[in-house]
């Protein structure tokens, strides 16, 4: 499972977090419209091999996370097929998590 630590420095701004991103959701983020920021940070997430398919291991602010996820939403729709739903999924728990530890 990733790494998902994150906390506020003592200016109470939010920290980078690192997230890993599955591989089915991280191929349909390089095919989306991205702001240049949001593909910048896809660009330097580092590919960890996982059996037969990767994930991305991504460092950025959970904002970024959260915008990457919105734009994962056709992946949970009925046109996606069942392994894309379950990526969004795991990555959405992810990202959801970072909300909820505590510093």
């Amino acid at each position: 499972m990733a790494p998902a630590a994150t906390a506020l420095d003592a200016n109470g701004v939010d920290s980078p977090t690192v997230l890993d991103v599955p591989g089915k959701v991280a191929d349909f983020l390089r095919t989306t419209d991205l702001e240049p920021g949001e593909r910048a940070t896809l660009d330097k997430g580092v590919t960890v091999r996982r059996g037969q398919g990767y994930t991305l291991r991504v460092t950025a602010v959970p904002s970024v996370h959260r915008q990457l996820l919105s734009h994962c939403q056709p992946l949970d729709g009925a046109a996606a097929i069942p392994a894309q739903r379950k990526a969004r999924r795991e990555y959405a728990n992810r990202v959801n998590a970072l909300g909820t530890e505590t510093p």
